[in-house]
C-alpha cells in the first residue's frame, strides 16, 4: 500500500481494520510518507514491512520472497534506487475509463538537482531519465488510444533541454484540438530554442506549473533555494506575452524569515507578471525535509495531523495563518477559478497592492459568510459587486457590465438581480447572442482564452 500526505489518515483506519479483520494478513506499506521516520508512526507499527524509498522492484521483490516463506531481515529497509530502463511500462493499465474521464499522469524523468528545504525532492538526486525513445513509444500508444490530456509529473521537465524539446516536438507534431498537455518546469530556465518551440502550441493547449515559492532573497538563503529572479521575470513575461501557455505559478506563506509585508511584496510582483493562476500555498512540514532544522529559531509550529501545515511562526501568528488560509482559499474562488477575469483588475483600482486589495476583500467575504467553502457564483457575483461599489473608484454601470460578462461568459443566461438593473435594456438578449467560450482547452483554462466579440467590447 502506498502512503502518501494525501491518504494517510484513510490509510491508517484502513490498516486498523484489516488488522483486527484479518490478524494474519501481511502488510506492506511504502511511499513517501513511512520512507521517513517510519519508527514514528502508528501505520508503520501495524504493518509487517517498510519500504522507503522507490519500491518499483522492491515491492515484487518483497512479495516473492513472502510467497516463499522467506520474509526480510529487518522490517524497515530503504530500496536502492532502480534504473529506470529496468522498468516495464505501467502505461498499459490505464483503462479506457481512465483515458476517457480521469487525469494520466506520465513521468519522463525522477528526482531533483535542487535543495529546496520544504520539499521531498531535494532529497532525490540524481535526475535521471526514461530512456526516451521508449517513453515516445508508450507516449505514442496512449495517443492511439485516444487519452487527450498528459499530466507529467517531472518535477523539473526543462532540465534537460534536448529531453524536453524532443517531448514537446513530439507532441507538437501530432497535436489536434482538444489535447491538453501539463508541465512542471524550471521557471528561470527557458532559452530561446525553448521559447520558439513553446510559442508554436495553440492557445490552452499547454499549462506549465511554475515553483516561484518566494520572491524574498533572504528566505530563499534560508531555504537552500536557488533562482534567477531576473531571467524568472523575464520567462513570465515572455509566456504571458508571447505565448497561448496557461501559468500557473505557486507561492508558499509560512516560510521561515518571511511575513505578510514580505510575502505581500511578492505577490504583488508576481500579479504585475500575470499569470492565469496563482497558487498561494501553505508551508507543508514533509516527513524528511530539513526545514525542520528552522523550527527552533523561526518557532516554526505545525498541525500534527495530514498534510501538516504550518499553524504559526516567529513573524506570522495564528491568527495571522487563518486569515492568509482565508486569502487562498478565496483567491482560488476569485481569480483563479476564471470566473471574474475582467473584473478582477478593478480591485486594483484604489490600491497600489493587490495583495493589500484582496486581503480587504478576502476579509469582508468572511465577515459576511463565516465560511470559505459552498459559495454559489450568484452569490459571490453579488458579493464582488457589493464590495467594488464600495471601495473602487468605478462607476456602478462599469462595475455591473464586467460582472455580468463574466457571469454569463460560459452561456448562463441571467446575471444576478444586482447587475441587471444597471445593464443596458437590450444587453443581455445581445449576450445570450454571442458565441460559446472556447472548449478545446480543459474548462478551467479556457475560461483564461480570447473571447469573441461582446456587446461593451465589439472587435475592431
Amino acid at each position: 500500500m502506498g502512503i502518501y500526505i494525501w491518504n494517510a489518515t484513510p490509510s491508517l483506519q484502513l490498516v486498523r481494520l484489516l488488522r483486527r479483520l484479518r490478524p494474519n494478513l501481511r502488510i506492506v506499506l511504502g511511499g513517501p510518507e513511512v520512507s521517513y521516520e517510519p519508527e514514528l508512526q502508528e501505520i508503520t507499527s501495524l504493518a509487517d514491512i517498510v519500504i522507503g524509498g522507490e519500491a518499483d522492484l522492491a515491492f515484487a521483490e518483497v512479495a516473492r520472497n513472502l510467497l516463499q516463506g522467506r520474509p526480510p531481515e529487518n522490517k524497515f529497509f530503504t530500496a536502492p534506487l532502480p534504473g529506470l530502463a529496468e522498468l516495464a511500462s505501467p502505461y498499459p493499465f490505464y483503462t479506457q475509463e481512465d483515458l476517457e474521464h480521469r487525469i494520466a499522469y506520465v513521468e519522463a524523468s525522477r528526482g531533483c538537482p535542487f535543495t529546496c528545504e520544504f520539499c521531498l525532492s531535494s532529497l532525490d538526486i540524481p535526475v535521471r531519465q526514461f530512456p526516451l525513445e521508449a517513453f515516445l513509444r508508450e507516449m505514442q500508444k496512449l495517443i492511439d488510444r485516444g487519452l487527450k490530456h498528459f499530466k507529467f509529473v517531472d518535477r523539473t521537465f526543462n532540465l534537460n533541454l534536448n529531453v524536453s524539446r524532443s517531448i514537446l516536438l513530439f507532441f507538437l507534431k501530432q497535436h489536434r484540438p482538444g489535447r491538453f498537455y501539463h508541465f512542471e518546469m524550471i521557471p528561470d530556465r527557458f532559452p530561446p530554442a525553448l521559447r520558439e518551440l513553446v510559442a508554436q502550441f495553440p492557445p490552452g493547449s499547454i499549462q506549465f506549473e511554475v515553483g516561484i515559492q518566494t520572491f524574498d532573497e533572504k528566505t530563499s538563503e534560508l531555504i537552500s533555494r536557488r533562482q534567477n529572479l531576473i531571467a524568472l521575470e523575464d520567462n513570465l513575461r515572455f509566456l504571458t506575452s508571447q505565448t497561448g501557455v496557461h501559468v500557473h505559478a505557486d507561492l508558499i506563506v509560512g516560510l521561515p524569515g518571511e511575513d505578510l509585508e514580505t510575502f505581500g511584496r511578492g505577490f504583488d510582483r508576481l500579479v504585475r507578471l500575470n499569470p492565469q493562476e496563482i497558487q498561494v500555498g501553505i508551508l507543508k512540514r514533509l516527513r524528511g525535509t530539513p526545514i525542520t532544522r528552522h523550527d527552533r529559531e523561526w518557532e516554526m509550529v505545525y498541525s500534527p495531523d495530514p498534510p501538516y501545515e504550518i499553524l504559526q511562526n516567529k513573524l506570522l501568528s495564528f491568527a495571522d495563518m487563518q486569515r492568509m488560509r482565508r486569502f487562498a482559499r478565496y483567491w482560488d474562488l476569485v481569480a483563479n477559478s476564471g470566473n471574474f477575469k475582467r473584473t478582477i483588475p478593478l480591485l486594483w483600482k484604489r490600491h497600489d497592492s493587490p495583495f493589500q486589495a484582496f486581503q480587504d476583500l478576502s476579509d469582508c467575504l468572511f465577515t459576511k459568510l463565516r465560511r470559505t467553502d459552498q459559495i454559489s457564483l450568484p452569490s459571490l457575483t453579488e458579493l464582488l459587486f457589493e464590495h467594488l461599489t464600495n471601495h473602487a473608484s468605478v462607476p456602478a454601470e462599469d462595475i455591473a457590465l464586467q460582472l455580468a460578462e463574466d457571469f454569463m461568459a460560459p452561456g448562463r443566461r441571467d446575471p444576478p438581480e444586482c447587475l441587471r438593473k444597471h445593464l443596458p435594456s437590450d444587453w443581455i438578449a445581445r449576450m445570450r447572442s454571442r458565441s460559446a467560450t472556447d472548449r478545446t482547452a480543459p474548462k478551467r483554462q479556457a475560461r483564461r482564452l480570447p473571447n469573441v466579440a461582446s456587446p461593451t467590447h465589439p472587435e475592431g
